[in-house]
């Protein structure tokens, strides 16, 4: 039984394998899409990033939170009859310093990688990185594994077990998928900026930032170089595309 079961599973990676066009080994990327905007191919002369400066960041706001759940429809919906599942694409998180007692509010979401491990586990593709550096979740090859979930290491991914409603049409999900932050690409392609940075800065609280970090004249490269950025786990070398000030 143990020997048909393992067969079984080499040969589900072998077809994974053979459409991606990659060996299966330890650490290697299985299969990388280049998802394209419906009229224009995305390009890796830009790469999208985030940046939040923690000290604007109050413990008790949530307004970037609110702002994604309405864009995107993940909040829930809750009645006597129905309860809609809350899944969870940006979340505040507090860091307390142990020593000193000093408390600090941040958002966190995927932090769209260079490198990203969601990526690099996929056996199917849908988990995958466009070339100008958001990470998405390609949901009608997704088979709900979950391997992504356990990969990164920023808890940044949801799944989905329950039927959805009133969804959104540019933000497609699924029952049985896995989803996350796409940095609101529906509004990128479209010269736009993520939700959670427009409301921020409409709240006039202005800790959040958007841009090209490819582009060294866009603001958040020239915050990035005056002020620098910390990445969440830095020792793990994956170059987020998400970084913060005052940690």
């Amino acid at each position: 039984m143990k020997q048909d079961t393992d067969m079984n599973r080499r040969r589900f990676l072998g077809q994974a394998a053979a459409a991606a066009g990659l060996t299966v080994a330890p650490g290697v990327m299985l299969y990388e899409v280049q998802a394209r905007p419906a009229d224009q191919a995305a390009t890796s002369k830009q790469r999208w990033g985030m940046l939040i400066d923690t000290s604007k960041c109050s413990t008790g706001c949530t307004d970037c939170v609110t702002a994604c759940k309405t864009e995107h429809g993940w909040g829930s919906t809750e009645t006597k009859s129905n309860a809609e599942q809350q899944a969870q694409w940006i979340r505040k998180v507090k860091l307390t310093d142990k020593q000193t007692g000093h408390v600090q509010s941040l958002p966190l979401m995927c932090q769209h990688c260079e490198t990203p491990p969601c990526v690099d586990v996929c056996p199917t593709g849908a988990s995958m990185k466009r070339a100008d550096g958001i990470v998405l979740v390609d949901k009608h090859i997704c088979i709900g594994c979950r391997y992504c979930m356990m990969a990164c290491p920023y808890k940044a991914r949801s799944f989905i077990h329950e039927p959805l409603m009133n969804q959104k049409p540019h933000a497609p999900r699924g029952m049985g998928t896995v989803e996350s932050c796409t940095l609101c690409v529906h509004r990128v392609d479209n010269d736009g900026i993520p939700a959670c940075v427009e409301s921020c800065n409409a709240k006039g609280h202005k800790a959040m930032y958007f841009g090209d970090l490819h582009d060294p004249n866009s603001e958040i490269s020239k915050r990035l170089k005056e002020f620098g950025g910390e990445q969440i786990r830095a020792d793990l070398g994956l170059n987020t595309g998400v970084r913060y000030q005052g940690l």
